[in-house]
């Protein structure tokens, strides 16, 4: 349908304001609430993502697609729930203890929703045991944690030990990513993945959940 083109081009321009209304019109218009999902919200932010891994768009642009997409999905999540269409998985995502810094965490959130997960965001200054207890609460498939101070980054280390603790490695992958953070810290404290941007974040939690 054109018009879920339409939304789509809306998200990836960052036009606020435009895609709740171009949602509710696609719902009216007798649109499918999975097909909007699937090609406006989803595909424009899969394409939003695409453009900032080749530095052709910076965190500005896509903060807006992801706010756009949010206001669409306003319209759209009630009717998702109605119509039993599940989300593509579920990620618990924070700032580790001693961190007060949120804005990449923020982005990846944002990013991984544009995506179709359903996010338990549990804001800054998570210690291990919350983001454990989180998981376990909503049956997560991946914890994703932040840090941008290096002396936070041991609180990582300690969430990844505390997953296989509770006997949740291998149900509950782990993610680690911020300014400090390195592949061979991920590899040495025993991650699952780390993302080096927003956009690689979401790739690995879909290679997390199949797909």
């Amino acid at each position: 349908m054109e018009i879920i083109a339409q939304l789509k081009d809306t998200v990836i321009a960052g036009k606020l304001g435009e895609a709740k209304g171009l949602a509710e019109k696609a719902l009216a218009e007798g649109a499918e609430p999975g097909d909007i999902l699937e090609q406006a919200l989803i595909a424009g932010m899969d394409h939003i993502g695409e453009l900032f891994k080749k530095n052709e768009v910076y965190v500005p642009e896509v903060l807006l697609a992801a706010k756009s997409m949010q206001q669409a999905m306003q319209v759209l999540k009630p009717r998702l729930v109605k119509s039993g269409i599940e989300p593509r998985g579920k990620a618990v995502v924070g700032t580790v203890r001693g961190d007060l810094h949120d804005i990449g965490k923020n982005l990846v959130a944002m990013m991984l929703e544009g995506a179709g997960f359903e996010i338990i965001d549990l804001g800054n200054d998570v210690p291990a045991e919350r983001f454990v207890e989180a998981a376990a609460e909503h049956e997560a498939h991946m914890i994703g944690m932040s840090a941008l101070l290096t002396t936070t980054m041991h609180v990582m280390k300690e969430t990844v030990e505390l997953v296989k603790e509770k006997g949740l490695a291998g149900k509950v992958k782990t993610m680690v990513g911020g300014a400090p953070v390195t592949r061979g810290f991920a590899e040495e404290i025993g991650a699952d993945g780390y993302g080096d941007d927003a956009a690689t974040a979401v790739d690995l939690a879909k290679q997390f959940v199949g797909g």
